[in-house]
C-alpha cells in the first residue's frame, strides 16, 4: 500500500497570512490539484493540518483523510509526525501544500527507486535536496520521530539509508521539472498564472 501525506499546518507569513493550498492555480485550488495527482499513484491520502479548526477546511474534499499535529509548533516535523502515524502504507510520499505541479510520473519513479531503502530524495546538489518531495518508508520515519531531538529535516535524512536522486535524472518524466514548482509568495502565483495564459495564447493586461 502507498500513502501520501500532505504538510498544511503552515502558517503562510511569506503569503501575506493567506492560506496557500487555497491559492488557484489553472482553475482549480493547490489543495485539489495535489488531491487529483495524487490519486492516481496512492491508495490513500492523508493531510495533515495544524488543528483541528484547519481541519475542517478540507471536509469538502473527497477521499482525503485530515489529521491535526499531535505534537504542536514543530513544523515539517511534527507534520511528518502526525502524517506517519495516520498513514497505513509502509511507502509514504511527503508534499508540501504549495506545490501545484506535482508530475504523477515523478512520483511514481520515486516509489519504484526506493528499493530497499529508506528515503528517497530528489537532489540538486550537495546542499540543495528536496525533503517535501520525496519517499519515506513509514517505520523508519517513525523510529526516528519517536526519539529525536533535532527538528532539521537535512538531520532526519542524513539518519536514514537515504538514497539521492539527481533531479536531471527526473526530466525524462517532467523535462521543466514543474513537479518542484513551489509557491511561497502572492508575487509567485501571480507570476505562474501570468505564464500559464501566455502559454495557452490568452492575452495578459
Amino acid at each position: 500500500m502507498r500513502s501520501a501525506v500532505i504538510l498544511a499546518g503552515g502558517e503562510a507569513r511569506r503569503a501575506n497570512g493567506q492560506e496557500k493550498y487555497f491559492f488557484t492555480y489553472e482553475g482549480k485550488t493547490f489543495i485539489e490539484r495535489l488531491v487529483g495527482s495524487l490519486s492516481g499513484v496512492v491508495d490513500e491520502i492523508v493531510i495533515v493540518a495544524r488543528n483541528p479548526v484547519q481541519c475542517t477546511r478540507f471536509r469538502e474534499i473527497d477521499g482525503v483523510t485530515c489529521i491535526s499535529d499531535i505534537r504542536q509548533g514543530l513544523g515539517p516535523i511534527g507534520g511528518l509526525h502526525a502524517g506517519s502515524l495516520a498513514a497505513k502504507g509502509e511507502l509514504v510520499f511527503v508534499s508540501a501544500c504549495d506545490m501545484p505541479c506535482i508530475e504523477t510520473a515523478v512520483i511514481s519513479y520515486l516509489f519504484e527507486a526506493i528499493g530497499q531503502h529508506e528515503a528517497v530524495i530528489p537532489q540538486w546538489n550537495e546542499w540543495m535536496l528536496e525533503p517535501l518531495h520525496a519517499v519515506y518508508r513509514r517505520t523508519a520515519l517513525l523510529t526516528y520521530l519517536e526519539g529525536h531531538t533535532s527538528l532539521s529535516l537535512r538531520a532526519m535524512i542524513q539518519s536514514m539509508d537515504t538514497r539521492y536522486i539527481p533531479v536531471d535524472e527526473l526530466r525524462a518524466f517532467d523535462p521543466d521539472l514543474r513537479t518542484f514548482t513551489n509557491i511561497n509568495k502572492l508575487e509567485e502565483l501571480e507570476h505562474i498564472n501570468r505564464s500559464s495564459s501566455e502559454e495557452f495564447g490568452e492575452k495578459i493586461p
